[in-house]
């Protein structure tokens, strides 16, 4: 029996080519025809859903040279403690890593780091780039919404659940559930979406490695348990877990060891989209990126995938038969 084709998810839009998050990446991720584009969402201090992977500006603007001054006693310039009128203000740049001071890029061969092109978006800004190009090109890329740190919203008197659904009920998409997944790596905005926002969205849990210290109290080696995976489909309707924890390498034979997360969690009744598929940045062990996805895909039958490099799995998948 054939398998079903894959949705391809444009991670950050076509983060592989363009600076993460910018209108310019989602728009090249529309024109690769990526199923659905993805919005990392947090609140400006106003409450405006914004599109940035972090709760921080600092490695991504040009935060430190605008506003000098206005970090807390950490170092890091929140998004939250910033009005939306000073947030567009800023330049988005390419990537660049803590541990270089926010002088290097995390990805050496991508876009120029200097080169401050774009602005923030808002969530609303984006839905309207999407949609205008859904109508000029005859489309229907769809959406996939991630609320970043809830917890450290509500400490801030945030709600970025709620934000998130004021900006998709005004535009239209708040009941359109085969348009929008509903995405976090904490249980608590899936189960609120579920039972006392009664939203229809897809929801889907991410699963982090415990290493990574997210905004959670979820043990996640708990939650790819087959336990696990039954009580995540009592409020979600999905996981993303990390392509790390279901390739784990290979054996003495060359061949590849593979976890079963996949095949469990669908057992479960869940829907499996992993992350990240990067061109670049290859697990070890495989040599090219067919390697990876002829795995993914016809192997262990993931039902979508994060890519940074969206065209590149739209290619694949457009010359071979499932």
């Amino acid at each position: 029996m054939a398998l079903k084709r894959p949705i391809v998810i444009a991670h950050r839009g076509a983060s592989g080519y363009l600076p993460e998050h910018t209108l310019a990446a989602k728009a090249m991720a529309h024109a690769m025809e990526a199923d659905f584009i993805e919005q990392d969402v947090v609140l400006t201090r106003d409450a405006v859903p914004i599109v940035l992977h972090d709760i921080v500006l600092d490695s991504t603007t040009d935060v430190a040279q605008k506003f000098p001054g206005r970090a807390r006693k950490d170092g890091h310039f929140y998004a939250m403690d910033f009005l939306l009128e000073e947030v567009q203000q800023l330049r988005a740049h390419e990537r660049r890593t803590a541990a270089s001071g926010y002088r290097s890029a995390a990805f050496p061969g991508r876009f120029p780091t200097g080169a401050a092109l774009f602005g923030v978006p808002t969530l609303a800004q984006e839905i309207d780039l999407i949609e205008g190009l859904n109508k000029s090109r005859n489309k229907k890329a769809g959406f996939y919404i991630e609320f970043k740190s809830p917890n450290k919203h509500l400490e801030n008197k945030l709600d970025v659940v709620a934000a998130v659904l004021d900006v998709l009920q005004e535009k239209g998409l708040a009941q359109q559930a085969d348009r929008v997944y509903l995405q976090c790596f904490d249980d608590k905005p899936l189960i609120r979406l579920k039972h006392e926002f009664q939203s229809p969205l897809p929801r889907i849990q991410l699963i982090a490695d415990n290493s990574w210290g997210e905004d959670s109290a979820l043990d996640y080696d708990v939650l790819r348990s087959t336990a696990g995976l039954d009580h995540v489909a009592t409020y979600a309707d999905g996981i993303g877990p990390w392509i790390s924890h279901i390739y784990l390498g290979r054996d003495d034979q060359d061949s590849p060891l593979v976890d079963d997360l996949v095949a469990r969690a669908q057992a479960s009744g869940l829907l499996v989209h992993p992350y990240t598929f990067r061109d670049d940045s290859l697990p070890g062990g495989m040599t090219t990126t067919a390697q990876l996805l002829e795995l993914l895909i016809h192997k262990l039958g993931i039902d979508g995938l994060f890519a940074d490099f969206p065209d590149t799995v739209v290619q694949f998948l457009d010359r071979t038969t499932l």
